[in-house]
């Protein structure tokens, strides 16, 4: 038994999460579920159309992530479906790629994690520094920000190849917005503000999203909605094995790529935190393997990529969740809102939910670590953030995130380089006679150097340096007690 449980990981943790179930930790469980999919609901639509998709594929895919990525991934209280920063890289390769490619893409990145998650991957997420993580968050929430202008606005604006982009248009080619628009996306705004103030049991978005559209219905506003919401979790418009171009799948591993390396990291950073807030256990390889599934499975059904969601996770600890039961509830209240509410959330202005993603772009944002590189005046980890930040915006998260990384090895190799010393000193005789040596007198002819930091590629011109005298001493001592690495060419 024992060597079973080592071989499915999976098994274990869920027999140490069930251990002691009871009926008081399963209304535990039932509440922060209910509270959690009333926090969803608004989101999975805004994702869905944010996606470029539509909002019924973010319903779906917060309904299936909830169940099977709930079910399989590493940890009890993680909480997966469609997210903003998902949804910004998915806009620009829904317009290159289109929704079949973007589904393409989720399967073959599906595998990328399961294939993470056997070899053992998962501790890897650590090696990305965090002024990175805050520059592509950043730029995450300038895609998501931009990418709504024009729901916002009541305008349509021509498709651009990134968001920076699509930003210059706006100044380049002034447009008239509509103010009901405008109006209706203030109310969400202004609800989702304001309402924490006073009442967290209740989630804004949603409250917003209600009074955005009573409003548009009350006034007859002739303004653009979500439409139709099918009663189904497999949707007419899906991946099916006979749409898969087997002979050009080569053609969409970069976007795969983006989307297994995004929801990687999000999910394994959304577990680490969520790890730390409740305390409990987190198998990162387990959570890459869950992902993976889901992912798998989501095109099949219509739906587009998940991912574990922070803000949701959070909200569930916060709810007193106890296992992946949490999850579960969640999903079987979407899918009751799916066949229950579709008539009325037909009727949800496509504004009301941009108003939903500017908010939430907003607190997407990493403010505090932001504040320290500011306040400490880290100037190396705010060029990372910078960098990062735009390259986000520009290129794809690939590209940025291997810039960020390049931009911190560069930045970390000229200070360890900058940290290397050498000073110099004729042999000190008192100090030999204490170590029992018979000398003295001085002895001119020999020279101590003392090396303190890493000694490699970086700081070897620095060591040459100092060792420009040498040649006036007949020996030469050279003291490496704080050197901590040396590589090839220090050598």
């Amino acid at each position: 038994m024992q060597t079973l449980l080592d071989r499915l990981p999976l098994l274990a943790l869920l027999r140490r999460e069930f251990e002691g179930y009871s009926p008081t930790k399963f209304r535990q469980d039932l509440l922060a579920g209910i509270t959690i999919g009333a926090v969803s609901l608004p989101l999975a639509l805004a994702f869905g159309v944010a996606s470029g998709a539509d909002a019924p594929a973010g319903l779906v895919t917060a309904i299936l992530a909830g169940v099977i990525i709930g079910g399989l991934g590493g940890a009890a209280y993680q909480i997966s479906g469609p997210t903003g920063a998902m949804s910004a890289v998915l806009i620009g390769l829904a317009g290159r790629y289109g929704l079949e490619g973007v589904w393409i893409a989720t399967l073959l990145a599906g595998i990328m994690l399961i294939l993470l998650g056997l070899f053992r991957m998962g501790r890897y997420i650590a090696f990305i520094p965090s002024p990175v993580i805050a520059g592509f968050t950043s730029g995450i929430a300038l895609i998501i920000a931009i990418g709504q202008l024009d729901n916002v606005l009541g305008v349509t604006t021509p498709k651009a190849e990134n968001a920076i982009e699509k930003l210059i248009h706006y100044f380049t080619h002034p447009l008239v917005p509509d103010w009901h628009t405008l109006a209706l996306a203030a109310v969400v705004m202004a609800t989702m503000i304001v309402l924490p103030r006073f009442t967290r049991a209740i989630p804004g978005s949603l409250v917003g999203i209600i009074l955005a559209t009573g409003l548009s219905l009350a006034l007859s506003w002739q303004v653009p909605i979500i439409g139709d919401i099918p009663r189904t979790i497999l949707l007419d418009h899906r991946l099916t094995w006979a749409g898969i171009p087997w002979d050009h799948l080569s053609e969409l591993l970069a976007p795969a790529v983006s989307i297994a390396a995004l929801g990687a990291i999000e999910s394994l950073l959304c577990g680490s935190v969520g790890a730390t807030m409740s305390g409990k256990p987190f198998d990162s390889n387990q959570e890459l393997i869950g992902q993976g599934v889901g992912n798998l499975i989501i095109p099949f059904f219509g739906g587009v990529p998940a991912t574990a969601a922070i803000a949701r996770t959070s909200v569930a600890i916060k709810s007193g969740a106890v296992t992946r039961v949490t999850s579960l509830v969640h999903s079987v209240l979407l899918l009751l809102s799916a066949l229950i509410l579709a008539p009325a959330i037909r009727y949800v202005p496509l504004s009301a939910l941009g108003g939903v993603l500017l908010v939430t772009a907003w607190r997407m944002n990493e403010w505090e670590s932001i504040h320290f590189f500011v306040n400490a005046r880290l100037k190396h980890a705010i060029a990372g953030f910078l960098i990062t930040m735009l390259a986000t915006a520009a290129l794809d998260l690939t590209q940025a995130i291997l810039i960020g990384l390049a931009i911190s090895a560069l930045i970390y190799l000229r200070q360890s380089a900058s940290s290397t010393a050498v000073t110099s000193a004729p042999v000190n005789p008192e100090f030999l006679q204490a170590q029992g040596m018979p000398i003295t007198a001085s002895c001119p002819s020999i020279h101590v150097y003392y090396l303190t930091g890493p000694v490699f590629f970086g700081s070897v011109t620095t060591v040459l340096e100092a060792f420009e005298t040498a040649g006036d001493y007949h020996s030469l001592v050279i003291s490496m007690r704080g050197v901590p690495l040396i590589d090839a060419m220090g050598v």
